[in-house]
């Protein structure tokens, strides 16, 4: 008895430390101040066309053969940079792809989020495979660490790939079956990404990839970051080789979908220019360098803003920068997921607080309704020339706790590729949220209903995170 109050004891300490270290300390610390800097993404803008083109990549079974397709037209390097991995063919596909290009001599190196990265159970022995491989390094962002509470909320949020110096993909999709469904698959999650080319590969330095890649080597290479496996014993060896073979038992089971003849520049617009962003590689509350950028963006258009975020769960200092001021714009819209369409409780509890009152705004708010399927999309465009698209949502843990990047594509034929796609959002699936929150009545789409289980869990973690959204 007296053990057990020991351990109950040192659990409750525990739990005190990790709460203050990790939780009421990022409450308590300032956010830096803003440092003037958003107009130098407007300087110097090129009157004619830049060497980088790029290509928009929307529908989910596309974009899974498009990942495929740059990574198996890599020939020297290849830089990836992913938040999260969900077990299933995709991922499957994807580590085959490049084992494949190491063979070939590809160099890889390949980032993933050190708590979030999901190479557990059976993908566990992919950790093996990649440290046993001379051409493939693996590394973590910031793994657990028990004794550094402060430390759980720095997540690496990023969706980069990088080929050659020469092709590059940025967007919001993590690996897994349901960011890269066929039609009618149950929980797809609807995302958007966009290729770059670079056509002049000898001009590197006025390429956006070569920001694109000092990012990356900043990741990398950034005492945060730790190799994945330090020894690899024989016994993990095997295991490893074993799940090798696996892997590329599923790629012969999917050869439609490889050796696809892809030619991008053929496909790709023209851009006057392209500014790559980045947050900070810093622990606790970073400054909202992304945001800021976005915010200014805000300010600067005249004509209309469109959003379209998965999740809309800002502080009260972000929502009265982005809605309640005089922004100049006529036209201001913002496309999230509505409750029946969300896999993600716990964020929409923490959107409740917000709704009424963006929907009461200048802002017109649409909620997507699946509920078979939901939104996924980080994109902003402002005035029919200037897209950004990368893994930004709008909150405040995309704002101050996460790495992030984004693009912003100065291009009006881009523009209006991302307008198309974000208006077959809005006109086929979405309802407008009136004043009350309920839905303006639509002829052909329909309210979708939450089950009242769903419904009643919002609610009740409602009462919860309405403390801590800036965690969110």
């Amino acid at each position: 008895m007296l053990v057990l109050k020991y351990v109950v004891a040192l659990f409750g300490l525990y739990f005190l430390y990790a709460f203050v270290t990790g939780v009421l300390l990022f409450m308590s610390q300032p956010i830096a101040e803003h440092n003037g800097s958003e107009n130098l993404m407007m300087e110097g803008e090129n009157k004619g066309h830049s060497q980088d083109r790029v290509v928009l990549v929307e529908e989910r079974e596309e974009a899974g053969i498009a990942r495929l397709n740059l990574i198996e037209n890599a020939q020297s390097s290849l830089d990836i940079a992913y938040h999260t991995l969900h077990e299933g063919i995709a991922s499957d596909l994807f580590f085959a792809s490049i084992i494949d290009a190491a063979d070939r001599g590809v160099q890889v190196r390949f980032i993933l989020d050190g708590v979030l990265h999901n190479l557990r159970g059976n993908n566990k022995a992919v950790i093996f495979a990649f440290a046993s491989h001379p051409n493939i390094e693996l590394k973590f962002y910031e793994p657990f660490h028990a004794l550094q509470p402060w430390t759980w909320n720095n997540r690496l949020h990023d969706k980069l790939l990088i080929v050659d110096n020469e092709l590059a993909m940025i967007g919001g999709r993590n690996i897994g079956d349901s960011y890269f469904a066929r039609p009618g698959y149950e929980g797809a999650k609807n995302d958007r990404d966009v290729v770059i080319i670079n056509t002049e590969p000898e001009n590197q330095d006025t390429s956006v990839l070569i920001e694109m890649k000092k990012y990356f080597n900043l990741v990398w290479h950034h005492p945060y970051t730790k190799d994945s496996a330090t020894h690899v014993s024989e016994r993990q060896r095997q295991k490893g080789l074993q799940r090798m073979q696996e892997l590329e038992r599923t790629k012969d089971q999917h050869v439609d979908l490889f050796n696809r003849n892809i030619d991008w520049v053929a496909i790709s617009v023209p851009t006057n220019r392209i500014t790559f962003l980045h947050n900070p590689i810093e622990r606790l509350n970073k400054e909202p360098i992304v945001w800021r950028k976005i915010q200014f963006l805000i300010d600067q258009a005249e004509e209309s803003i469109y959003i379209q975020s998965p999740y809309i769960i800002p502080t009260k200092k972000m929502i009265d920068e982005s809605t309640m001021r005089g922004i100049s714009a006529k036209e201001i819209t913002i496309l999230t997921n509505s409750l029946a369409a969300t896999p993600n409780v716990l964020a929409y509890s923490g959107y409740m607080h917000h709704r009424v009152q963006i929907a009461r705004s200048n802002v017109d708010l649409y909620e997507f309704q699946g509920p078979k399927e939901s939104l996924h999309t980080k994109t902003y465009l402002f005035d029919k020339r200037y897209s950004v698209i990368g893994s930004f949502n709008i909150d405040s843990r995309s704002a101050y706790l996460s790495t992030e990047s984004v693009v912003v594509i100065d291009s009006t034929e881009f523009a209006e590729q991302v307008e198309k796609k974000m208006n077959m959002y809005l006109n086929q699936e979405s309802l407008l949220v009136l004043d009350d929150g309920s839905y303006q009545y639509h002829p052909w789409i329909e309210e979708k209903k939450p089950s009242c289980f769903k419904r009643g869990l919002t609610k009740a973690l409602s009462f919860v995170t309405r403390y801590f959204q800036y965690m969110l």
